[in-house]
């Protein structure tokens, strides 16, 4: 069995208004991760470290009750990696020397395209 899948500790953009949330679960559907639990007739985020920002419930949500930057972290920094950008033009890239992933949640508009 695998251990809890955990995209970056801490930095995840998501955010549930649970003052809009109605609860029918849609969010619940579409989660790849299983970042949303049912509770008490309203939905809540569980595991917010397993979120990987693909946008999938913020894109299906009915009321706009969930937001999120996707294409930022992880992913982003591993593709950036692999097409040879660095941190000079690139927002989010995998530092080489520390292993450690470096990501911007607000991208800096000089920079190269594609990033995120």
């Amino acid at each position: 069995m695998f251990g809890r899948f955990v995209y970056l500790k801490d930095v995840v953009t998501l955010d549930l208004d649970l003052d809009r949330c109605t609860g029918c679960g849609t969010c619940l559907s579409v989660c790849p991760h299983a970042v949303f639990v049912q509770d008490n007739g309203k939905v809540r985020v569980d595991d917010r470290d397993a979120c990987m920002e693909c946008g999938a419930c913020a894109r299906n949500c009915p009321v706009e009750a969930v937001t999120v930057v996707s294409g930022v972290g992880c992913a982003a920094a591993v593709i950036n990696t692999a097409l040879g950008r660095t941190s000079d033009n690139a927002c989010c890239v995998i530092e080489p020397s520390s292993g450690s992933i470096g990501c911007s949640a607000k991208p800096d508009k000089k920079k190269a395209a594609g990033c995120c």
